[in-house]
């Protein structure tokens, strides 16, 4: 059986995949995505249709080498008061971004699409709503000098699954969505489409 092919460089998404038993295997594909987001962003979209639009270009990139293959495309978006937040490009802008949000609460939006020959199969968009709680600046500090280039590594900042749950007061949604992997409905669409035991 063709495995999925995921058009992310994710680590995550990829450990989440193969952790469910999922046999997958990863092509990343190239997308403007700040292009993407300024488009859209001027025609007045909202963050579902951000990240879906991203997600799905991402599978359309891939699915155009792979004839056959189903291409899962994964996309994330944060958004706190409309503004809307991008991964951090080095650890100042991560420290700036988190002060931004402390205290607050932001919503992470992800959307996945699969694509099979060039075709969307399935879509969905999910949402997570999450609080940051008033750390202090030494904690702030202490946060960022521990986890280093990992606050990097995600829109927000933070791996919910690390260190960076300390950051939190409250987390309302799927901890797959937060992770940026709507996966149970995507591991129902493989079932559906036979990639897995149903």
């Amino acid at each position: 059986m063709t495995p999925l092919v995921l058009a992310s460089a994710s680590r995550v998404r990829l450990h989440l995949l193969a952790s469910a038993g999922v046999d997958v295997i990863a092509d990343a594909a190239t997308v403007d995505e700040d292009e993407v987001k300024r488009a859209l962003k001027a025609e007045g979209a909202d963050t579902a249709r951000a990240a879906e639009t991203l997600a799905e270009l991402k599978a359309l990139r891939i699915s155009a080498r792979r004839p056959g293959s189903y291409v899962l495309g994964a996309d994330q978006m944060l958004v706190c008061e409309g503004a809307w937040f991008d991964k951090p490009p080095d650890l100042p802008a991560a420290c700036s971004q988190l002060l931004s949000l402390k205290g607050r609460m932001h919503e992470l939006v992800c959307g996945a699409v699969i694509v099979r020959d060039g075709v969307r199969v399935w879509h969905t968009v999910d949402r997570a709503r999450l609080t940051m709680r008033d750390f202090s600046d030494a904690f702030l500090e202490d946060y960022l000098s521990s986890v280093g280039e990992d606050a990097l590594r995600s829109v927000g900042g933070y791996q919910l699954e690390g260190r960076g749950a300390q950051l939190f007061a409250r987390v309302d949604g799927d901890f797959f969505t937060v992770l940026g992997l709507p996966l149970l409905p995507v591991l129902g669409y493989l079932r559906q489409a036979g990639l897995l035991v149903a």
